[in-house]
């Protein structure tokens, strides 16, 4: 589990958990799992898209992920947000069946891109990922105010000069930046686990937004390790164990939540 060959997959998985803590957060307080649902499996096709091409599988990865984020962005203004993410993801499903229906040589991959691949992570993979993952968490660190401002309270941040639209469309990078990156680790069917989960455990936790995206992150940190050790052990899929444990973690915070909620509520009566 700690041979040197299993290096790289501890070091990937480490950006991609604290990547995936901290955006999924705006995820859920944006109420956008459906985005982080839609963005990877309409992602995903692009790899064989570029395979056909003869380009790298990551070109187009981000080429179908940049797709997805317009086609969102630009369905999305009349307001009716799962729809311009349903047909988008429509859309990118069929060109990825048209590419996969005209080569033969994408059935590994396909399957490591659906249900994650803890092995086979090469030193250049790890680069990009940190590469990747410094843009990301930088831009989520310049960002973090408005969005979390205009997540919370539209109102409010169009009052403060903050434009709706544009804080939409940088959302919608980040989630396509954290989707390119975190594809080849937890798969396409159960990206959106990592981006939910922990998130979801730790808003329902913690009561201040910072804290509540560290708890996130240090969440989607445990579960990244404990799938990678458990997928190593049993030679099962990777994704399996991220999807398990954050429906875990996220039942655990509701608990959590809900034992916390009682307690006020038995402090009240007996002070009444």
């Amino acid at each position: 589990m700690f041979a040197g060959f299993m290096l790289h997959t501890w070091l990937v998985a480490t950006v991609v958990a604290l990547v995936a803590g901290v955006v999924g957060l705006f995820v859920v307080v944006r109420g956008s799992a459906f985005a982080a649902h839609a963005l990877p499996l309409g992602a995903f096709p692009g790899a064989a898209a570029a395979t056909l091409l003869r380009l790298p599988p990551g070109v187009g990865l981000a080429a179908f992920a940049l797709l997805g984020v317009a086609g969102i962005a630009r369905l999305g203004r009349r307001g009716a947000r799962d729809v311009a993410t349903a047909l988008t993801l429509v859309t990118l499903l069929g060109l990825g069946a048209l590419c996969l229906s005209l080569t033969s040589e994408y059935s590994a991959a396909i399957y490591a891109l659906l249900f994650g691949q803890v092995l086979g992570i090469s030193a250049r993979d790890v680069v990009v990922t940190f590469a990747l993952g410094a843009v990301a968490l930088a831009a989520a660190a310049l960002l973090y105010r408005p969005l979390l401002l205009s997540s919370v309270s539209p109102d409010l941040a169009a009052a403060q000069g903050i434009a709706q639209g544009r804080m939409d469309l940088w959302f919608l990078g980040l989630l396509a930046l954290a989707t390119v990156m975190t594809l080849p680790v937890v798969g396409a069917l159960l990206v959106f686990s990592l981006l939910v989960g922990p998130p979801a455990a730790a808003r329902a936790v913690a009561g201040r937004p910072l804290a509540a995206t560290f708890l996130s992150a240090g969440i989607a940190l445990a579960i990244a390790w404990a799938a990678i050790a458990l997928a190593y052990v049993s030679n099962w899929p990777v994704g399996f164990f991220v999807g398990t444990l954050g429906a875990a973690a996220y039942a655990a915070g509701r608990g959590a939540a809900a034992w916390r909620s009682r307690r006020a509520r038995q402090a009240v009566a007996g002070a009444a």
